[in-house]
């Protein structure tokens, strides 16, 4: 199992590093680590034999957003629509078993930020994107899985 960590270090964040190393410790040995912020590619790598997980595409999101630099614009910039895409299009080419952990945003509060409901409107689009192109769509509520397609 290739494990697709999408989370990005940041320099000098001693927490965010404490986070990830226990993230890390609590996968079985077995798993060979991948911090890679181009999923698309990776997800396109990806042998027939090759089982990838991606965790987590709320997180991926948030780098391209960062990249994007969306969080100070008035208007989402085009790039978004273009990485979010090269994501679905790299599920597509996948030709292993890949496997993509997601938020559900849509089920609470409307946030009061605008940053809240970018980011909310923005993974809601990437997640239904997915889900058109997935075989399977799983949602997991209190650790129980519903099958939603």
């Amino acid at each position: 199992m290739r494990y697709l960590a999408t989370a990005r270090r940041h320099p000098g964040d001693a927490e965010w590093d404490a986070r990830i190393a226990a993230h890390r410790a609590r996968r079985p040995p077995a798993w060979t680590t991948l911090e890679e912020p181009d999923v698309p590619a990776q997800l396109r790598a990806a042998g027939p034999a090759e089982a990838l997980l991606v965790d987590d595409v709320a997180t991926w999101l948030t780098g391209v957003l960062d990249d994007a630099g969306a969080w100070e614009r008035s208007s989402v910039p085009p790039v978004v629509a273009e990485r979010v895409d090269d994501l679905v299009a790299g599920v597509q080419a996948c030709r292993g078993a890949g496997v993509l952990v997601s938020a559900e945003v849509g089920l609470g509060v409307v946030p009061s930020t605008r940053a809240g409901r970018l980011f909310r409107d923005e993974l809601g689009a990437v997640n239904a994107g997915l889900a058109a192109v997935c075989d399977e769509v799983l949602l997991l509520v209190a650790g129980l899985p519903m099958r939603l397609k």
